[in-house]
């Protein structure tokens, strides 16, 4: 088994009449993606899989684009489902997101329960994954969010924000195997 790389959207444009899903990467944002593909892991790779949010295809075609690599779209690797309260001012989305996580097996002002968005962006990689030789290391573009429940899973931790990137654009690496076998492993972030 060979391993992935977590990377999260770096900044976006923020805009409350657009539908969240649908923000981009701002010049800052694209400016940082663009760090990627020479960071040392980035030769390695083989393929780019993003969620569908434009932000994380933006950063994985940023990168596949660099590096001549295939990139593949899966839905389902989303945010979790926050359409009930849509654009949230900073200060009310992070009081939000900390409520997420605090309470993982709860809806939180009618989003997806962290626990259920955890299962199914596990569930989803794990099958992406089984479309890929085992040999070929992957680059995972997504959510900030997802990496952070993607990360809990792999350390066999419980759901926690502690475990939350300090700022977007940034990344880590895993092992194949350990989406299946979790032993309390420790993950950090690196920042582009």
């Amino acid at each position: 088994m060979s391993w992935c790389i977590y990377l999260t959207h770096p900044e976006v444009r923020i805009d409350p009449e657009v539908p969240v899903p649908d923000w981009g990467l701002s010049q800052t944002g694209r400016e940082r993606a663009a760090l990627a593909p020479a960071l040392a892991f980035a030769p390695d790779i083989r393929q780019v899989i993003s969620s569908g949010e434009v932000k994380a295809i933006e950063t994985a075609q940023v990168f596949a684009g660099r590096r001549n690599v295939f990139h593949r779209v899966l839905h389902f690797l989303h945010e979790n489902d926050r359409s009930a309260t849509g654009f949230l001012p900073p200060d009310e989305f992070e009081a939000t997101a900390d409520a997420f996580f605090a309470t993982p097996d709860r809806s939180v002002r009618g989003w997806e329960r962290a626990l259920d968005a955890q299962s199914r962006i596990v569930t989803g990689i794990k099958s992406a994954l089984r479309h890929v030789p085992d040999a070929d290391p992957v680059l995972f573009t997504g959510h900030g969010g997802v990496g952070t429940l993607l990360m809990c899973h792999l350390m066999g931790a419980p759901v926690s924000r502690a475990h939350d990137q300090r700022r977007g654009g940034s990344w880590f690496r895993f092992d194949k195997a350990w989406l299946s076998n979790q032993t309390g492993r420790n993950l950090a972030w690196t920042e582009l």
